[in-house]
């Protein structure tokens, strides 16, 4: 249903607004009232997943930090849930990311922003336990590092902004975006591309292999050449094609089926070409096969 993703300085109250937010929000699907599709209002965070505050201690140690938040991102994003991420989330390129996984899931996106300054945070840091503390360099770099979300970027839109002594935050608003704000559909830069069957590639030359040994059969019985010769028995009747009147030598059948091969074994590796994905079965590559055979015999 949404992704809610809550940024802002280190210890600057965010993990307390997105508790509160969670507890809102499932007051309001507990309503006997609501007849919504959300189901459950699930919150990750970095304490959640048991990562370490010592993982941002140096950018080796922080990338598989950033790649296990986002694999459970990944892992919660569902047409029933409102998923409420409460981490740093401090680099907008890692927010787009996530954006993109909101999007490629079809689910609505949030970004609350928890404003307090520097030294509010500073102060709030030093009355953490130690163990929950980050080490003095790491606290400071991640604040000097904050990229603050901004309202005209889409990946960060719709913002709410809530101030660190705002007693109660916009609820109903930010619910109003996860329930009925704008829902982007995937794009092509977000949608997940279909994965070809294992076997596409054996299917690809079998079949065309097969398509010229046919072609060469006929015409070594002499009824070849100029013939309307059946390629495959499909599911609407068979797949046929016309055969140039001429005779075409094994040579250049084995050229031509070379370059189709090449030409659509980039399309298996990807799962899709640029019209969409593509049918891997043996009556679609006969009849592709065909008309690429007819097209450059003719």
């Amino acid at each position: 249903m949404a992704l809610v993703t809550i940024s802002g300085y280190p210890c600057s109250g965010k993990t307390t607004r997105a508790t509160a937010l969670k507890e809102e929000f499932e007051t309001k699907i507990k309503d006997p009232t609501y007849e919504g599709p959300i189901t459950s209002i699930v919150l990750i965070s970095d304490d959640t997943l048991s990562l370490s505050r010592d993982g941002y201690n140096d950018g080796r140690a922080e990338k598989p930090q950033r790649a296990a938040l986002f694999t459970a991102v990944q892992r919660n994003l569902a047409k029933n849930t409102v998923l409420i991420v409460d981490g740093l989330n401090y680099i907008k390129g890692f927010r787009y990311q996530m954006y993109c996984a909101a999007r490629e899931a079809n689910v609505r996106v949030a970004t609350v922003f928890i404003a307090a300054t520097a030294e509010i945070c500073r102060s709030w840091h030093q009355e953490k336990p130690e163990a929950a503390r980050y080490a003095e360099a790491t606290f400071e770099n991640l604040i000097q590092r904050y990229e603050e979300p901004s309202s005209m970027v889409r990946w960060d839109s719709p913002l709410f902004t809530i101030p660190w002594n705002e007693e109660q935050p916009p609820v109903d608003e930010i619910w109003q975006a996860v329930t009925g704000g704008l829902l982007r559909p995937p794009n092509a830069g977000t949608k997940s591309i279909p994965k070809p069957p294992s076997d596409a590639l054996q299917t690809l030359e079998t079949m065309t292999a097969t398509i010229v040994s046919e072609i060469m059969s006929n015409q070594t019985l002499g009824a070849g050449a100029g013939i309307s010769l059946k390629l495959y028995d499909g599911t609407d009747g068979p797949i046929k094609m016309q055969l140039p009147s001429r005779t075409v030598t094994l040579s250049e059948l084995q050229r031509l089926k070379r370059q189709f091969v090449m030409m659509h074994r980039k399309a298996i590796t990807q799962g899709a070409t640029e019209n969409g994905p593509v049918d891997w079965s043996e009556e679609a590559i006969a009849a592709k096969f065909g008309n690429y055979l007819e097209e450059r015999l003719g």
